[in-house]
């Protein structure tokens, strides 16, 4: 069975058990595309959470049949670690017969393609967001993008670290009075900004470490072991520049909130 509404039709005239249907609207969405790739278009129904097409390792090719085949059931489509060469390719293929957005002035990109007649769900929460330095905003607005697209509103402050701490306290004000429901903070180097945050506020906190930072502990690894070895409970890590995670988990929290 491929069809949701035949899975429930067949549920609704008790052909199948709730079990049954239960597995295959689980399955009813898997697609194989191209080289092997697979897609798993159910998840929006299943988690809350849309397909994201991680770019990065996937030739253009293949990242423009993989869209295209997405684009054919959903109204928008969510690409992240995206490359100028996959850029370039995605422009060409629809960047006529599609809305599309490129989040970052640098690569890796992060790509949002919407149809012309595309309305965003109406946020009911909203969430924070915070970077350390300008050098962590590509990471920002991939967890943006996909907390946008799952419905929930986003207020972000960014250049606000350590180094000049004096920066942080007039948007955390803001963040609060806007009651949001998760602050996700972004920081390399050292990685100290989200225990500072999370030991100020009683907002939930995700912390991710970004790939800022060189010498040794650099590439994030530092901010990593930072966030991980924070003394401020509240606070919660991803891995090392993973705003999709960030933004996906943050939205899912808030939207558990009254």
């Amino acid at each position: 069975m491929h069809d949701l509404e035949e899975i429930l039709q067949k549920l609704k005239d008790g052909k199948i058990e709730i079990e049954e249907a239960i597995t295959s609207i689980n399955l009813f969405g898997l697609e194989f595309v191209g080289e092997g790739a697979k897609m798993d278009t159910s998840r929006q129904i299943r988690r809350g959470i849309p397909e994201i097409i991680f770019t990065e390792n996937k030739s253009p090719k293949l990242v423009v049949e993989i869209v295209s085949s997405l684009m054919e059931s959903h109204q928008v489509c969510l690409l992240s670690r995206v490359l100028q060469r996959h850029l370039s390719l995605l422009k060409k293929e629809f960047g006529t017969s599609y809305n599309l957005k490129v989040s970052s002035d640098s690569e890796p990109y992060t790509v949002t393609i919407k149809k012309k007649d595309y309305s965003p769900p109406i946020p009911s929460q909203r969430i924070g967001i915070l970077t350390a330095g300008s050098s962590d905003i590509p990471i920002a607005e991939e967890a943006e993008a996909i907390a946008r697209i799952m419905g929930v509103e986003v207020i972000s402050f960014h250049d606000v670290g350590i180094s000049g701490v004096h920066r942080l306290f007039a948007p955390l004000k803001e963040l609060v009075k806007q009651n949001v429901r998760v602050i996700i903070v972004v920081a390399g180097m050292e990685g100290a900004l989200p225990s500072i945050v999370s030991g100020l506020v009683r907002t939930p906190v995700i912390g991710v470490p970004a790939s800022t930072g060189y010498g040794y502990g650099g590439k994030g690894v530092a901010a990593l072991m930072s966030m991980l070895q924070s003394c401020s409970p509240g606070l919660v890590v991803v891995n090392i520049d993973n705003g999709i995670n960030a933004g996906a988990t943050a939205a899912l929290i808030a939207k558990q909130s009254k």
